[in-house]
């Protein structure tokens, strides 16, 4: 009973507890289980609990620790977790995994060697080892840790890119990544300023030219981004000197008085130096300036023709004024006079370049010829030349034009492949494949109907949803059928079929409790499916067989059980709910309060939750 070095938990028979409602999933499963095992206990059940609570808490607490980046807390969590339970393997990874966050590569090894004792199977144990040793410098033992993670998993990704790291590091002569250094790169991941950042392909292009060649470094720092990486990765500070000033104590004069009877001498302070006059503008600027405010004032009254009469008067007094020009160039947008518009841009970027302007006019320029060029429906060239501008100066503006052209095209393109005659020709195909049980070839022809009679025009699409999902299911893509088998159930949430799909899913990957659901929802639209039955059955037993260590699961395939568990956000709040906390804490003291406790409805459904979930076993 106490195999799994936990604390035993007793309650009562059955006979001694207040019936839950009838048909709920407690009834049908916890219960009589108890029954079951009734007969063969002549005093009481034992329930163990899986592991001690506080191990539990502090567990959870490290992964959110890390997850937020605040890797101290994490080290020190896991730490506290491995005091309780000092057998988990799992714990000293993630301890390493820590301590590698924060550089510190000596215990970061010590902990993966402790893993690795712990489990010498465990793939991860030689992962977080070979990092270690890549950080400590010591690459042949690194090569030879990941060796043996490829050795137990040819296809682990971590593994793979470890080798890729040591032949680098072999190659570069120890010389040091400064951007594209993994502990970096997980930096900019983590911190929330930069964390959007890796998605975007021209950001990640702008770091690897810096890689390249550091001199390139000054071109970009131009991009506001370039600046935030420098703070993240190097602590760097940039900052306005009147901001410095307040830092360093506020008023730089009142600093420097000394204090009262101080025996050095005050000096008096400095009068600062006139600044000199601003060069009188020329009357034809002055005119200029006075010409583009009386074209602003017909822009904004839509009087179009006007307003370019002034800004024309205004470029010709001062025309290397580029402003003037944009200006110009916004009311032929206005009036829709697109060619028009996309010359004058031109016109002002050429004329930018050659009085060095100011590179936001520039991307205002380009941004507008954009603009221009989406309402030609241009789209493709559009999107070329918002990338541009947005190398000129990144803008949010055209950022989200950048995006909404993007998402246009797609959808343009998607609208023009649209033909039902095709989707239902490539549905037969689909339908004779997966009767072949060619089932790769079956997804890819319905993939190809969906992309013909998509659910926009297509009454059907739902079906081939469910049909692509049977697939995956033979190939036990369990990801991708659970995806296609919820956008079916979205499609038509009363058809019964998606609810088996999904339900099926669910259960080849063991979330038994979540496929007991499904398998319920859909039995509210189909009650006769007897698939839908049949479904609910297995479920039912496969719990039971669970709960009773019937189910001859490796230590392994329980941790891994336990670990889809802890990653559950509802069986998370159950665990840190200080109501349940109080109630497992008081069933394990007080064996006999199980009856009490389980007599509150909403207690029962969150215990039950726990038994379901494997997080509460019945012994």
């Amino acid at each position: 009973r106490t195999r799994l070095g936990a604390g035993v938990w007793a309650v009562p028979r059955r006979s001694s507890f207040r019936a839950p409602p009838k048909d709920s999933i407690f009834d049908r499963t916890f219960f009589p289980l108890l029954s079951s095992l009734s007969a063969r206990c002549s005093q009481r059940l034992v329930l163990a609990h899986l592991m001690p609570l506080p191990r539990l808490i502090s567990d959870m607490q490290g992964n959110a620790a890390f997850a937020s980046g605040d890797f101290q807390t994490a080290v020190d969590k896991f730490k506290q977790a491995i005091q309780l339970d000092a057998d988990n393997h799992v714990l000293y990874s993630n301890a390493s995994a820590s301590l590698l966050s924060l550089k510190d590569y000596t215990q970061a090894l010590s902990y993966a060697e402790q893993c690795i004792q712990k489990n010498p199977g465990f793939v991860k144990g030689y992962t977080r080892q070979g990092a270690a040793l890549l950080g400590l410098e010591r690459l042949d033992e690194a090569e030879a840790a990941y060796g043996k993670a490829l050795e137990l998993d040819a296809g682990n990704a971590a593994a793979q890119e470890g080798m890729n790291m040591v032949k680098e590091a072999r190659e570069g002569g120890g010389k040091k990544s400064l951007f594209l250094d993994p502990q970096n790169l997980q930096k900019l991941m983590l911190d929330p300023r930069t964390r959007s950042f890796m998605s975007q392909p021209d950001f990640m292009s702008m770091l690897k030219a810096c890689e390249e060649d550091p001199n390139k470094m000054q071109e970009f720092m131009k991009d506001d981004r370039m600046k935030v990486v420098l703070e993240v990765i190097f602590g760097l500070r940039f900052a306005d000197p009147d901001e410095l000033m307040k830092e360093d104590g506020g008023d730089a004069t009142a600093a420097s008085i000394p204090p009262a009877g101080s025996s050095e001498k005050t000096e008096q302070p400095k009068v600062p130096e006139a600044e000199p006059e601003p060069e009188p503008l020329s009357d034809d600027v002055k005119r200029s300036l006075e010409e583009k405010e009386k074209g602003n004032a017909a822009y904004k009254a839509k009087d179009f023709d006007a307003a370019i009469a002034h800004y024309d008067a205004a470029i010709a007094l001062d025309p290397e004024n580029v402003s003037f020009v944009t200006n110009k160039a916004a009311v032929k947008f206005e009036q829709g006079k697109y060619d028009e518009c996309i010359a004058d841009c031109e016109a002002a970027i050429e004329k930018g370049r050659e009085l060095r302007a100011d590179y936001k006019l520039i991307a205002r320029a380009m941004t507008r010829i954009g603009n221009s060029l989406v309402k030609q429906g241009k789209l493709e060239e559009a999107i070329r030349i918002y990338n541009k501008s947005l190398t000129e100066h990144r803008s949010a503006d055209t950022l989200e034009r950048l995006n909404n052209a993007e998402r246009a095209l797609k959808q343009a393109q998607e609208e023009a492949y649209v033909d039902m005659g095709l989707c239902t020709e490539e549905k037969d195909k689909g339908n004779a494949a997966f009767k072949a049980q060619n089932y790769p070839d079956a997804i890819k022809h319905y993939t190809e109907a969906l992309r013909r009679g998509p659910p926009s025009v297509n009454e059907e699409a739902h079906k081939l949803y469910s049909n692509r999902a049977a697939c995956y299911t033979k190939l036990g893509a369990w990801n991708e059928g659970l995806k296609d088998a919820e956008k079916c159930i979205e499609l038509a949430p009363e058809f019964g079929k998606g609810y088996s799909r999904k339900g099926h899913l669910q259960y080849f990957m063991k979330e038994y409790t979540k496929a007991m659901q499904t398998y319920e929802d859909g039995l509210k639209h189909d009650p006769e499916s007897q698939e839908l039955k049949d479904g609910l059955k297995r479920c039912i037993m496969a719990i039971n067989a669970q709960n009773s260590g019937a189910d001859e699961l490796t230590e392994e395939e329980r941790q891994q059980r336990q670990e889809r568990a802890m990653a559950d956000p509802e069986i998370q709040t159950i665990l840190q709910d200080p109501i349940m906390r109080n109630v497992l804490r008081d069933m394990q003291e007080n064996p006999a309060s199980a009856q009490k406790h389980l007599a509150d409805a909403s207690v029962a459904a969150k215990f039950e939750k726990l038994v379901a979930s494997g997080i509460v076993q019945v012994r």
